[in-house]
């Protein structure tokens, strides 16, 4: 399923509303997007939405943040798909749950397709004031 969703950050309702009804159980979603294009603030809305209070912030630094148990939130913007196993990373997506996964390449998403992983590609452009939403799931 290919879908798109040009929007306003007002209107990120909408694309949130969207992930809630394909996410189903143990999901991978890969974010792509240039540098404050809104990786961060869908995943921080997405929780929101879910009725979490936990603080969503960028995990740039910690590599992985981890919400209510069950969401996991990783920036790879720094690591090499290399870099990511050898620091034992791929082993966290047998964890349940649902994994929202900044900067993953297409390396990382052939990689977690082929071990069978539910994954969805969110590729986010962002203009002036808007943020086109592609999502291939």
């Amino acid at each position: 399923m290919k879908k798109e969703f040009n929007l306003d950050l007002e209107n990120i309702n909408v694309i949130v509303d969207e992930l809630k009804t394909i996410i189903t159980g143990d999901t991978i979603i890969i974010l792509r997007g240039d540098l404050a294009s809104g990786k961060t603030t869908l995943v921080k809305n997405y929780v929101k939405a879910l009725g979490l209070d936990d603080l969503v912030t960028s995990p740039t630094f910690s590599l992985q943040s981890i919400y209510s148990n069950y969401i996991y939130h990783y920036d790879i913007y720094n690591k090499t798909l290399e870099e990511f196993i050898a620091l034992g990373m791929l082993e966290e997506f047998e964890r349940n749950g649902i994994h929202f996964v900044e900067w993953g390449d297409e390396k990382l998403q052939n990689l977690l397709i082929d071990y069978g992983y539910n994954v969805i590609l969110i590729e986010i452009e962002k203009s002036e004031n808007k943020r086109l939403y592609k999502i291939n799931a």
